[in-house]
């Protein structure tokens, strides 16, 4: 493997070590919709199985912006993985599946686990748009996010 994908590998995994949705899933037949959320990938490569010890099948790793405006919302949705971003701007309101909301501001990290048992949706109360910095460890194959239902409670 050349240097410069393994240095780009683990610098992508020191910056998920360090850090937390956009939204390429399959669409569930009752999934809630997105609206006012926009995505910029900032970088991405794979990781080959065997590389890493705790990515031992390999994985895809992107970095994205995500940007949900004042009203917007992601939907429900899971990842297949954990996911890690930071809360670069505003206050971003996210409940999971017991639909009990937790408050993300400015400068705090997010760590979402991966699973479908791990329903959540964010969703941007205030009056400025929410910026997040989302890095993503993917089996290969799988999804940035997959929609879902709202929970039962929601």
């Amino acid at each position: 493997m050349p240097r410069i994908l393994r240095t780009s590998a683990a610098a992508a995994i020191a910056a998920a070590a360090a850090l937390t949705p956009m939204f390429i899933g399959t669409t569930a037949a009752d999934a809630t919709p997105s609206s006012g959320v926009s995505a910029v990938t900032l970088a991405h490569t794979d990781i080959p199985a065997g590389l890493l010890p705790f990515v031992p099948k390999g994985a895809h790793v992107e970095v994205r912006q995500i940007k949900i405006e004042p009203g917007g919302t992601t939907g429900w949705h899971y990842h297949d993985a954990d996911i890690y971003a930071l809360v670069r701007q505003g206050t971003l309101t996210h409940p999971y599946a017991n639909c009990k909301p937790v408050v993300y501001k400015t400068g705090d990290i997010i760590v979402e686990p991966g699973g479908k048992s791990n329903v959540h949706e964010g969703t941007n109360l205030g009056k400025v748009p929410v910026i997040l910095d989302v890095v993503y460890v993917t089996p290969f194959g799988k999804p940035l996010s997959e929609d879902s239902p709202a929970p039962a409670c929601a």
